[in-house]
This record gives structure tokens, sequence and C-alpha cells, in this order.
């Protein structure tokens, strides 16, 4: 199995933190986001062959020297999109294209968003993926409010977990159940993110693209209740950094 870490974004919400410096290596609870998205791919108990990280040129040079410094600098492998702004960025499907073009990818793929944080189990997640051989799988939160839901992108599944209904940003959500950034491509599935490609349809936003697969072929949803952080602006950033900060307190008065 290899693995896709996306990072890169320009993350305009959250400036002035990301005027120079990527969402994905800010520090939420005195680590920062990708370490502790590292970290949590570090608990899988399925071998992983290859981790890559993908970035645009404006912070490339921002994660070289993150990779000097980080304990997971030999395990991972950085990706320069060539993108150098917002305007110009490639957006997230185009990011997995060059991916697994550049690195001939052609095994069963874990895809992780650099500004996702989650506390649900990876193997648990991978074990119902694999129970699912015959579509995509994505990881999926009930967020508990329709006004909240329409900043994400909203599901509705069926008695067996796969999603017959994809909104992206809706308006009027249907459900307060929400895509996060979280997906695994089993092999076999991987050619249909270069034919979304070549379609030349919305590449920004995963949800698009997960849409649109919905609709082509089969995609389950993998429910989990464990704590999820979206960190798409200051506030919800902020919010995450006070979490995390209780959280690491609490556990040091433990010990």
């Amino acid at each position: 199995m290899r693995v896709i870490i996306l990072a890169a974004g320009y993350a305009t919400r959250l400036r002035p933190l990301t005027t120079n410096t990527s969402k994905s290596l800010l520090e939420v609870g005195k680590k920062k986001i990708i370490d502790r998205i590292l970290e949590k791919i570090g608990t899988i108990k399925k071998v992983v062959d290859s981790m890559y990280v993908i970035t645009n040129e404006k912070f490339f040079q921002n994660f070289s020297n993150w990779l000097k410094t980080t304990r997971y600098g030999d395990k991972v492998s950085l990706i320069n999109d060539g993108s150098t702004t917002n305007e110009n960025r490639l957006g997230a499907i185009n990011d997995l294209a060059v991916v697994i073009r550049d690195r001939a990818i052609e095994d069963d793929l874990l895809v992780v968003a650099g500004d996702n944080l989650f506390e649900f189990s990876l193997d648990k997640f991978l074990k119902f993926a694999k129970a699912h051989p015959d579509g995509v799988t994505i990881a999926l939160y009930d967020i508990g409010s329709l006004e909240l839901a329409k900043s994400f992108g909203v599901v509705e599944i069926d008695a067996h977990d796969r999603i017959v209904d994809f909104q992206e940003k809706p308006s009027n959500p249907k459900s307060t159940l929400v895509s996060t950034g979280v997906y695994y491509f089993p092999k076999e599935k991987i050619s249909f993110i270069s034919e979304y490609v070549k379609m030349k349809k919305g590449f920004d936003a995963p949800g698009h693209y997960i849409g649109w697969l919905s609709q082509a072929d089969k995609v389950y949803g993998f429910r989990f209740k464990e704590d999820w952080y979206d960190i798409g602006n200051i506030e919800s950033y902020k919010n995450a950094d006070n979490e995390y900060l209780k959280r690491e307190r609490k556990n040091n008065d433990e010990t």
C-alpha cells in the first residue's frame, strides 16, 4: 500500500498564518499538523511501502526544511506540483494524478488531506475498506448540524454503506453526514482518477470527484464518531489548537 498526503493548497482563509507557511506545517497543540497525520499513519499494522507528500513550488523549501527535522524524514518522499499561487494551483485531484503518474503507482492507495486531523483508527478504516473491495472507501463524520454541513461534502448512504447521493457544499443539505479527508483506493480503482482528469472537471475539491465516482462506480462510507478537525479557517484552527493543548496537558498531568 502507498500513502499520499495532499499538501499543495494555499489556505487563503488562514492568512496571515499561511502567507509564508503551508497549512500542513502549522502547529496544533505544539506539533505540526503533518506530523500528527504521519503519527496516525505510523499506527497502521499493514505494511506501507511508500509515503508521498505533494506540495507546491511556493512551499517546497519549507517542506524540505521540515524533512530535515522530522522523525519521518527518511520515510517520506516530497513532490513539487510546480504551482506558485492560489490562482494557478492544480487542485487535489490533479495533484493525485501527478503522484500516481510520476511514481507509477499501481498499488492500493491511502490518501489523506494535509489539513485533516482525526482520532479514529486507520486500521478499522482499512478493515472496512478491505470488506468492500469493489469500490473506493471514504471516511464520514456526522457533523450534527445542517448549517455546518453547508461547508462540506454531504452524503447519503444506503443500508450497505454505499454512497447514493453526494452534494458538494450544498445550500440545502439533505443530511449532516459529511465527507472527511481520508480516502482509500483499491489498485483496481486508481484508473478512475486519470479518467476524471481527462474529462477536465473541477479538480480542486475532492468532493467533486467523489460525487462523480459515486455515480460512475461504487463508493462506500466508513462512519466514525471519534474527534475530527477540519482546519479551514482561523476559528477552526484555533479550536483545534486549544483542544489538542488541553488533551496534552491532561495526558501530562496523568503521567
